[in-house]
């Protein structure tokens, strides 16, 4: 995991310095010393310290990144989170791409944050709808706030969707297929009709997908009723206006994308510490 991370930190530095930073290099000599500051400008859950901490570390092997809160704390505006100290090219070279990453990963977790609190007792869970090459952090920061990570990817489960049904013909066919690759099983489904089918496939876990909250609550009260077993999500049109009537219909999941397609990114600064 630190290795698939580093790679994506390292990946993002290209990106903003590839041959260099020809502005902090023209006019800060090579081993001058400084110290710094994060700090919150809202109040919010933090995410990503560790991840800020590997970018000063790519630009500088001896550079101090001490957290003064750990990830998953509740900051307020204007709250110190990290104090830093080491070569004044690495803090200013460093100072948008850990900060890019801190602000991404706290926004996520400050509003999974917010949407578990409302959808109890249900759990939050993430989507693949997450920034391509991001999803380890995306993903790292919903739990951080108190979801529950899905599947990662393609590789990790079954989940047989609406198109996977309508190109293969069924869903009892669909199931009988995707049981050789003994990986949990979770079918998508649109209405009753589909979910009648679904449970009799027995899978582990059904998706009701894009349904009105008094469909969603009948395709519960008959999946508990049948095979109480199954685990239910709900999918499609979550807000924070429509959570807690989802979550009363009985289900035990339910799936946001917009946490992580949609995030604002937490407002935090990095400042220079005036006497150092």
């Amino acid at each position: 995991m630190k290795e698939d991370i580093l790679k994506v930190v390292k990946n993002a530095l290209e990106e903003d310095v590839k041959s260099g930073d020809i502005t902090t290099n023209s006019i800060v000599t090579e081993n001058k010393l400084s110290k710094a500051k994060i700090i919150t400008k809202e109040k919010g859950i933090i995410a990503g310290l560790e991840i800020a901490k590997y970018v000063f570390l790519q630009l500088d092997n001896n550079f101090e990144f001490i957290n003064k809160v750990n990830d998953g704390a509740k900051v307020k505006k204007g709250q110190i989170v990290a104090e830093l100290k080491g070569k004044t090219r690495a803090i200013l070279t460093g100072e948008r791409t850990a900060l890019n990453f801190l602000q991404r990963l706290s926004g996520i977790a400050t509003i999974t944050n917010k949407l578990a609190d409302r959808a109890k007792p249900a759990k939050i869970l993430d989507t693949r709808k997450t920034v391509p090459g991001l999803r380890l952090l995306d993903k790292y920061a919903v739990k951080i706030g108190g979801g529950i990570n899905h599947r990662f990817g393609l590789y990790d489960m079954v989940l047989i969707k609406n198109n996977h049904i309508d190109f293969i013909g069924s869903i009892t066919k669909a199931v009988e297929l995707a049981r050789k690759s003994k990986k949990k099983i979770e079918i998508e489904c649109r209405d009753i009709k589909e979910v009648i089918e679904a449970v009799n496939s027995k899978p582990d876990m059904i998706m009701l997908d894009n349904m009105n909250n008094e469909e969603m609550k009948k395709a519960v009260n008959y999946i508990k009723k049948i095979n109480p077993k199954i685990k239910i999500e709900a999918s499609g049109n979550i807000n924070f206006r429509r959570i807690k009537s989802v979550a009363s219909t009985g289900v035990d999941f339910i799936s946001a994308g917009f946490i992580t397609h949609s995030v604002k990114a937490l407002d935090i600064s990095l400042r220079a510490n005036e006497n150092h």
